[in-house]
């Protein structure tokens, strides 16, 4: 681990970033260039202690979870995440199926939906990246590992997954889960991540194997969704789901015009979600 050349690396990449880059409001009283450290370590996950440390090159060597998320903090292009990690003193990341790298620009285009649901998951449905109403609707889906990284592994394994969705909803949303699935599976079946997916979910999952027994790969998408969030009850939003690029990824928007109830719901939720912090 090069400690020094890692702490050069992340001070001079946070001086290049301004806040609205991220999303975020400068505010009158910003003196310095760039990021703050407590900026980049609330977006990233960590302490602002942790961080600093690692900026002062006295830190212990961080994780490749740890890595990935400042590398989406940073706006890092793939090169410059491969030279955070090996810094960092680990291999770059091995390019297996499809990428987990989120391009910078489209993370500029999730921070500046502020009004809407936001994210991008990858053909495994893996989360790659969360705008905040995400993270306030749906929770923290980012920083697994392996199978269990998938929504798609979590919705038919881990007790609870599905209670967010209305009960008479969950049968079709897990028709759609297993039809990309298996388009995915289609596509790239010799590919170890998607045979390790299918394989984990059907030694687990009866539910995932009837419906994989099936072979739907056809299953029109949901163009509204319903939610049943703790605080602000059930929620109808709009869905649109967008390929990225070759990447394998997707951009899905969840959203309300203005003037409904469900966006009025949203707002609302960005507010509570305001109060959380600030307590």
């Amino acid at each position: 681990m090069e400690r020094d050349a890692l702490a050069d690396f992340l001070v001079r990449r946070r001086d290049a970033l301004q806040p609205a880059d991220v999303g975020l409001t400068a505010g009158p009283r910003r003196r310095a260039p760039g990021l703050r450290r407590e900026e980049v370590a609330q977006l990233t996950g960590m302490s602002v202690d942790y961080y600093a440390r690692l900026e002062q090159g006295r830190s212990p060597q961080p994780s490749t979870q740890m890595l990935r998320a400042l590398a989406r903090t940073l706006r890092l292009s793939r090169d410059e995440s491969d030279h955070l990690h090996r810094l960092a003193g680990h291999p770059a990341p091995e390019r297996v199926g499809v990428s987990s790298h989120v391009r910078p620009v489209l993370l500029h285009v999730l921070d500046q939906l502020e009004d809407c649901v936001a994210f991008v998951c990858s053909d495994t449905d893996v989360v790659l990246a969360q705008n905040r109403l995400s993270l306030l609707l749906q929770g923290e889906h980012r920083g697994r590992e392996g199978v269990e990284a998938s929504s798609t592994y979590q919705w038919f394994t881990q007790p609870g997954a599905q209670d967010q969705i209305l009960a008479e909803d969950r049968a079709m949303h897990s028709r759609v889960r297993v039809a990309d699935l298996r388009a995915t599976w289609s596509r790239r079946h010799q590919d170890p991540d998607i045979t390790e997916l299918v394989d984990a979910l059907l030694a687990q999952s009866p539910e995932f194997a009837e419906i994989w027994a099936r072979h739907e790969v056809g299953v029109k998408h949901l163009t509204t969704k319903r939610f049943n969030h703790p605080q602000v009850g059930v929620l109808q939003l709009d869905c649109e789901t967008m390929a990225t690029s070759e990447d394998g990824q997707r951009l899905v928007i969840l959203g309300a015009a203005p003037g409904t109830e469900a966006h009025g719901k949203l707002r609302l939720l960005a507010v509570l979600g305001e109060q959380s912090v600030d307590a």
